[in-house]
């Protein structure tokens, strides 16, 4: 696979499931506006996915015009144990470099499950992806967004609530149909 495969795969989960299921009802403006960045980080080593992650930071400080950045694993955190300790270090660096409260991270993960739910629970695919990877978010585009939300608290449980009705079989068939389609073309 080459980073600009593993770029389309993305965009196609971003595209055909959070975009058009509405899983963040801010991806679509986003996404329409050119205004995610996607970094394919193809190292085994954790110290050179941390340094990404910085770097990454440091591409949004200079770019004002990237809104966000997905910042994607496909050769590294395949356990989401080991994912989980990844984030853990990720979000310590962000703190460590004083990019805590202008930065954030939300975690996607191919396994994710949420903590003491049933690794079936199709819930969980609010929060699965094609490969391991980390959202860096501009706190203030965030807060910026969720005052022109109406009741943003309730993301969460619409999602899970959707997820549920979908099925685990529909969404499990939905994002297998979008990497099927980019290996297609």
């Amino acid at each position: 696979m080459t980073v600009e495969d593993i770029k389309q795969q993305t965009i196609a989960w971003l595209n055909s499931f959070i975009i058009k299921y509405n899983i963040c009802p801010f991806a679509k403006f986003e996404h329409d506006k050119g205004s995610i960045y996607y970094s394919v980080i193809d190292s085994k080593h954790t110290e050179q996915c941390l340094e990404a992650v910085i770097s990454e930071c440091q591409r949004l400080d200079r770019q004002q015009e990237i809104a966000t950045t997905l910042i994607i694993y496909p050769n590294n955190f395949i356990e989401f144990d080991d994912f989980l300790d990844f984030l853990a270090m990720a979000e310590s660096l962000l703190i460590d470099q004083q990019y805590e409260g202008i930065y954030q991270l939300a975690s996607f993960h191919p396994h994710y499950c949420f903590a003491g739910e049933d690794v079936m629970d199709p819930a969980n695919y609010t929060n699965r992806s094609p490969y391991p990877m980390l959202h860096l978010i501009r706190e203030s585009s965030l807060e910026q967004a969720l005052k022109s939300y109406p009741h943003p608290e309730n993301i969460p449980e619409r999602n899970i609530q959707l997820m549920r009705e979908m099925g685990l079989e529909k969404v499990k068939r939905i994002l297998k149909d979008a990497l099927l389609k980019t290996k297609e073309q």
